[in-house]
């Protein structure tokens, strides 16, 4: 027995009340929660009232789980559809067999979905919860060394993983002679280990860039997508189980180089300052009090309650306004410079105009043309209130 060897449950399902609970799930769940947190707060600190995350987590995780199952079914059917596969175990997703990309492509729009129904748009979701779903990855790849399974080439290092044959008529458990589980006779790469590591280092890269240079638009998730493919690139080269290949690399492989050069792409042709929102009836002007009223007995708890409550909808403001918003419950008039970036940051401003519908549009358009060109537009009347389109 080697003492240096990183070791493998021999267990990854356990029975409470006669039910399974399978650790592999308990992993996916615990990363859930964590992404859910994450983006929670960085979903907060962009002005989006609270608990918004699990508004959009229920349209995402299921999109996401059937998303990440189909891509692992499209990409391995060998297992389930071929000659001795067994399609009634395409449904078994507590085995393993959840793909990343199709989890990421079927979230998406789960996500848009979610963000719709509150009025936020995709970028500011997406850029919420980047690191929180490299920590919710690494969270799940606990469940494949639950499962023995994953593992990468045979090594000598000192953390050398130890596997064990597990039982197939006896699922979640290894096999065992005279007692004692049967392990693979030598040591192998944990390269759930790897990718749980770089993982978590993605995630931090995220949050540490986003803070410095205040990302906007999708492109935190960008430089998320980029850094976990990097990492995903070189540790599937390690791997050893059975994978679909494309011109004689894995296919994962292949997917990880092509993802990389698209994220690049959105994420240098892509501009735009991060999106901080306030509710659309966000008042403009301080409420007069009523000659009769008491100061002393105004209630201040009120105006703070009422920014936490949920809105109808949402609208995209500048980083001073919301600053000044958060300070004092006002949302101050909108300037030249304030509406530049609340357009490069994907909010669409729309001046209310006497001509109804038509005079909006004109407003919009003429508006549109003075940020192209660099000049600023001059309306003739001065705007009483601006919502967002969406």
């Amino acid at each position: 027995m080697d003492y240096a060897a990183i070791p493998s449950p021999t267990t990854s399902v356990w029975h409470l009340l006669g039910l399974p609970v399978r650790a592999y799930a308990i992993c996916i769940v615990l990363g859930i929660v964590a992404a859910c947190l994450i983006m929670e707060y960085r979903l907060r600190s962009r002005g989006v009232a609270r608990w918004a995350s699990l508004d959009i987590a229920v349209w995402a995780v299921p999109f996401g789980i059937v998303g990440a199952r189909l891509y692992h079914l499209a990409t391995s059917p060998q297992d389930y559809f071929g000659a001795g596969g067994d399609p009634v175990r395409a449904l078994y997703i507590w085995e393993g067999g959840l793909g990343i990309w199709g989890a990421v492509l079927g979230g998406a729009v789960g996500a848009w979905l979610g963000a719709r129904q509150l009025g936020l748009t995709l970028g500011l979701v997406a850029d919420a919860l980047a690191p929180g779903l490299a920590v919710a990855q690494a969270v799940g790849r606990l469940g494949n060394w639950f499962n023995n399974e994953l593992y990468g080439k045979v090594t000598t290092l000192p953390w050398g993983l130890e596997v064990h044959d597990m039982d197939r008529s006896n699922p979640g458990h290894a096999t065992r002679i005279d007692g004692q589980a049967v392990t693979l006779p030598d040591l192998y790469h944990p390269t759930f280990l790897y990718e749980l590591l770089w993982n978590l280092g993605v995630a931090l890269l995220v949050w540490l860039a986003d803070r410095k240079y205040k990302f906007g638009r999708g492109r935190a998730f960008a430089l998320y997508v980029m850094a976990y493919t990097v990492g995903r690139f070189w540790i599937e080269m390690l791997r050893v189980d059975e994978a679909n290949k494309l011109f004689g690399v894995r296919l994962n492989v292949v997917t990880s180089v092509v993802v990389f050069l698209g994220a690049l792409i959105y994420f240098l042709v892509v501009r735009g300052p991060r999106a901080y929102v306030v509710p659309d009836d966000a008042p403009e002007v301080e409420p007069e009090p009523s000659a009769t009223s008491d100061v002393s007995q105004v209630d201040v708890s009120a105006t703070e309650s009422s920014r936490d409550a949920t809105p109808k909808g949402y609208q995209v403001v500048s980083e001073a306004r919301f600053q000044a918003y958060r300070r004092t419950g006002i949302l101050p008039p909108d300037t030249p410079a304030d509406m530049a970036e609340e357009i490069a940051a994907g909010g669409h401003p729309a001046e209310r105009d006497p001509a109804g519908p038509a005079g909006n549009g004109a407003a919009l358009l003429a508006t549109g043309k003075a940020a192209g060109s660099g000049r600023e537009a001059t309306p003739d009347a001065e705007p009483e209130s601006r919502t967002d389109e969406r």
